[in-house]
């Protein structure tokens, strides 16, 4: 461009002062400017949110089993309330309830803009009042007070119980008043906890032995026929040695009733009375209160015992209360469970089949079909895959399992319904596509100079994919295989039709032959979650449930993805020198 072009161009744009702006705009364009501000606003934007959800189910998930003050509220009409305060809130009164409040009253809401505010108490006692909360006005509220001797008690049955300890029967000893020695309660409260435990242990485990003995002698005798016939010899040997068997399982089971029978009985003399603020009594016996204490006269370090007792109960423990209270021991190990099993599954069969398309096929349009519908599977509702995995997996897979090698089971279904091993596999199908896809980005990442390299050097081409291509592709498979753990934990609705169960306290590990049992229905976190929140009798009694138990499913997930993303940034960090 001549010298004398520049200066051309700036008497131009002086002389018309438009295109100076129009030039503006453009070069801003051009430096793209606008794109960055806005991209930039949409990740702090999605960042923000995922940021904000996550404080929300971290301080609702935390704050849930800290115990909370119980306040006795008498109302204007003289009723007495007692609860734990719940939530608060502002509503717009209803005009029969604006009518019958005083003048003041009414002036009151008037001026806050026909808004009155509301507190949401935890009144419990389900078995007395039929309800576990109860909304409270503040301007029906005449006074509120926090009386030191109301506790909480947490029962085995019908939830929360919110009152005073009225009378106590120790094995004859009766405490009341005055006389009622709390630590004297708490240490039988203890002692019964323990005889209760220990029936538990007898009737679950004990005898739950001797019934599994027998129910193992009963398909004995049933194979024995559908293999040789009714009458034949090896049947009635079979009968034999099943019914002098079964005299020694009946006194086995004898001797553990009867000690299950003498501790009930012994747990039957220490009784408790409970009077809940009205004045109605509730008679329990010691041994189905969970915990209980005085609620206004906790210190700093009793509210903290209370509180690690309560999370030690949760992830110990099995549910109870339509999975409202108690535990999740279950939904945890079936969630760890089904999802190792699923990566088990899952990896092999997906990085067999990137390998095969990348390494081995023939590129052409067959393989660009098998990618594309590859891709297209992702997109499929998760729902599909679960009434896929209930008709092959369930019923023609496991139907033809059990007719093959366990008829004398049928027609109770052994693998011919929904279990863990069968929504394994349905997830594993649904998460496939994510491991190809990843599995095949990453080896199409590996220099082609490595893999003429090794063949240069005598290598054949599965040595080749074996020591070099696969070692280095490993980081963009895990990759790969993380998702897919994150996606599969996270699945539900195609676990409803194979094998999740809103109750299965026991766990498809135990003592007996093969010791894993896959063919058993298993809890979820994902399906307790739901179940407590939509599926519960009380969908407000059910929300604190729902965001710790989201706190775990979360943290699960987590503890999961770390500890596959540790292995990654180690096989990163061995072939990061090999990948430029």
């Amino acid at each position: 461009m001549p010298a004398t072009a520049e200066p051309r161009m700036i008497d131009e744009l002086v002389a018309r002062p438009g295109r100076v702006a129009v030039a503006r705009r453009t070069d801003l364009a051009a430096r793209g400017e606008p794109m960055t501000w806005l991209l930039g606003g949409a990740l702090a934007l999605g960042c923000t949110m995922i940021v904000g959800f996550l404080l929300l189910v971290l301080w609702n998930g935390i704050v849930t089993f800290w115990p909370k003050p119980i306040q006795v509220v008498t109302l204007s009409n003289g009723q007495v309330v007692a609860g734990e305060p719940f939530r608060r809130e502002e509503y717009r009164p209803s005009a029969g309830q604006m009518e019958a409040l005083s003048p003041a009253r009414r002036a009151e809401v008037a001026a806050a803009g026909g808004l009155a505010a509301r507190t949401l108490y935890r009144t419990g006692n389900f078995d007395i009042y039929n309800e576990d909360f109860r909304w409270v006005s503040d301007f029906d509220v005449a006074r509120v007070d926090e009386p030191r001797d109301i506790v909480f008690v947490e029962r085995l049955e019908w939830g929360a119980f919110i009152g005073r300890i009225a009378a106590v029967d120790l094995a004859g000893t009766k405490l009341a008043g005055d006389s009622l020695d709390r630590r004297r309660l708490a240490a039988a409260h203890a002692e019964a906890r323990a005889r209760w435990a220990r029936i538990r242990e007898i009737e679950h485990d004990e005898i739950g032995a001797v019934n599994h003995a027998t129910e193992q002698d009963r398909l004995r005798v049933r194979r024995a026929v559908l293999a040789a016939g009714e009458a034949s010899p090896e049947a009635a040997a079979m009968r034999a040695e099943v019914a002098a068997r079964a005299e020694q399982l009946k006194r086995s089971y004898e001797t553990l009733a009867a000690e299950a029978q003498r501790l009930k009985a012994e747990n039957d003399r220490y009784r408790v009375t409970l009077e809940e603020i009205g004045g109605r009594a509730k008679t329990l016996r010691l041994s189905d209160l969970v915990r209980f204490y005085a609620a206004n006269e906790l210190g700093v370090l009793d509210k903290l015992a209370v509180y690690l007792s309560r999370w030690h109960e949760f992830l110990t423990d099995s549910p109870r209360e339509a999975n409202t209270e108690g535990g999740v021991l279950p939904a945890i190990f079936g969630t760890a469970a089904m999802t190792l099993l699923m990566v088990l599954v899952v990896a092999p069969f997906g990085v067999i089949t990137a390998l095969y398309l990348r390494e081995y096929a023939r590129q052409g349009r067959l393989v660009s079909i098998v990618r594309i519908s590859v891709n297209n599977l992702a997109g499929v509702p998760s729902i599909v895959y679960g009434v896929f995995g209930l008709g092959f997996f369930a019923y023609i897979l496991g139907g033809s399992i059990d007719r093959m090698f366990f008829p004398e089971r049928l027609p109770s279904p052994t693998f011919g319904t929904g279990g863990l091993l069968w929504a394994s596999l349905t997830l594993a199908l649904l998460t496939v596509p994510v491991v190809i896809v990843a599995t095949e980005e990453a080896l199409a990442a590996v220099p082609r100079s490595m893999r003429e390299g090794s063949l240069a050097c005598g290598a054949s081409k599965w040595q080749t994919i074996r020591y070099i291509v696969l070692p280095r592709a490993m980081p963009g498979i895990m990759t790969g295989l993380i998702l897919a753990m994150a996606r599969g934990a996270g699945e539900v609705a195609p676990l409803m039709l194979v094998g999740v169960v809103k109750l299965a306290p026991e766990l498809p590990v135990d003592g007996y032959f093969p010791f894993v049992h896959l063919e058993r229905s298993f809890m979820h976190l994902g399906f307790h979650i739901f179940d407590v929140g939509f599926q519960s009798r009380n969908s407000e009694a059910g929300k604190p449930m729902v965001f710790v138990t989201t706190l775990l499913l979360i943290a699960l997930i987590a503890g999961m993805n770390a500890a596959a993303i540790a292995v990654r940034n180690r096989l990163k960090r061995r072939f990061a020198g090999s990948q430029f």
